[in-house]
């Protein structure tokens, strides 16, 4: 196995035509983006677009645990933290442009999003033209654990999400299954991960020089997804629609988390789902909240800019810093907030993440 982070191959079809593969390979951090991982892809994709013998892209992930987990938030707590330090900037500069890029390629993307799915992953998947999901995909955006908040577009997917599903999401983090990101519009197709190999070799097959190469993508997909029907799971999100939409219904903030409280005493999938507000960053809630609500409208370039700021201001104002370190530096799960409650903070706190 190659020891580079990602690994690019280009196969061959049948009738001379090239698929650009892609493939994540550190499955011992969980396939995490690096920001070296995002010098090498942005290129990468480029190059693909100005050869017209590439008709498509497939990018996924070495290993059966993840397809990505999220951005290399170590790698930014140094970067908070040590002198220095100073890749945070370049980081999340870097990782938009690259959603940019996936969201806008001219050309058909399949990722395959097998496995834990979160952030940075998140941010890879959602760009791509056709969303792959399986029996054992694992979506979240878990960013209030840790002082930050959904950003590499969430602003926009998760204001496209029906209901108030998105909202739901970003405040809690819950981790949803592949049948949930089909019903919550976060995937396109869901198909059995035992497939995975004959569904690449029926695209390497397939006549793409005489045909529309989405078109092409498309028909296999739909092919396979009709195969893995009878593993498909239950959709927690679209049974606890109605609790879900009433739950994040409220004038406020701290109207709508009292309620989704409400629900974390039981022991069912709501139960669970709410669990993490508990020991969330307030200041996260409030960047979910308001950047939701401010980015409504906005285009996906729009929202990108505007998450550059508060990611920015992420690094510089210590509550992210303070998440990594209770999570993963020194382990502790005893994060200190700057404020304890919503009650307590201060307004001028949360807008200084948006200036």
């Amino acid at each position: 196995m190659s020891d580079q982070p990602i690994v690019f191959e280009e196969w061959q079809t049948g009738d001379g035509a090239v698929i650009g593969a892609i493939r994540l390979n550190n499955p011992r951090a969980l396939n995490s983006l690096s920001l070296e991982m995002i010098r090498m892809l942005a290129p990468q994709l480029s190059r693909w677009t100005e050869d017209s013998n590439v008709k498509a892209v497939w990018l996924d992930a070495e290993g059966d645990k993840a397809f990505c987990a999220g951005g290399d938030i170590v790698a930014l707590y140094r970067s908070m933290t040590e002198p220095q330090g100073g890749e945070g900037d370049a980081f999340f500069t870097e990782e938009y442009e690259l959603d940019y890029q996936i969201h806008t390629y001219p050309k058909p993307v399949v990722c395959w999003g097998h496995g834990i799915v979160m952030g940075g992953g998140m941010g890879l998947m959602q760009g791509a033209s056709h969303r792959i999901v399986t029996e054992g995909s694992k979506l979240a955006m878990p960013e209030i654990t840790i002082g930050l908040y959904p950003d590499v577009a969430a602003g926009w997917f998760l204001n496209r999400a029906p209901g108030r599903t998105g909202l739901f999401l970003g405040l809690t983090g819950a981790r949803i299954n592949g049948r949930d990101a089909v019903f919550t519009g976060l995937a396109d197709r869901f198909i059995r991960h035992d497939l995975k190999l004959e569904v690449i070799e029926t695209l390497k097959q397939k006549d793409w020089l005489n045909a529309d190469a989405d078109g092409v993508v498309s028909s296999v997909m739909r092919q396979f997804e009709i195969r893995s029907a009878d593993v498909m799971p239950e959709s927690p999100v679209r049974e606890h629609f109605d609790d879900i939409n009433r739950v994040t219904d409220g004038d406020s903030l701290e109207a709508v988390v009292d309620q989704l409280k409400e629900l974390s005493g039981g022991d069912g999938w709501l139960a669970r789902s709410t669990k993490a507000l508990d020991s969330a960053s307030p200041t996260s809630m409030a960047l979910v909240w308001n950047h939701l609500k401010r980015c409504r409208q906005d285009s996906l370039k729009e929202v990108l800019d505007k998450e550059l700021v508060i990611s920015k201001n992420c690094l510089r104002k210590g509550e992210f810093a303070e998440g990594i370190r209770a999570l993963l530096i020194d382990k502790d799960q005893q994060p200190r907030w700057r404020y304890a409650s919503l009650g307590e903070m201060n307004t001028e706190w949360i807008d200084g993440f948006f200036a």
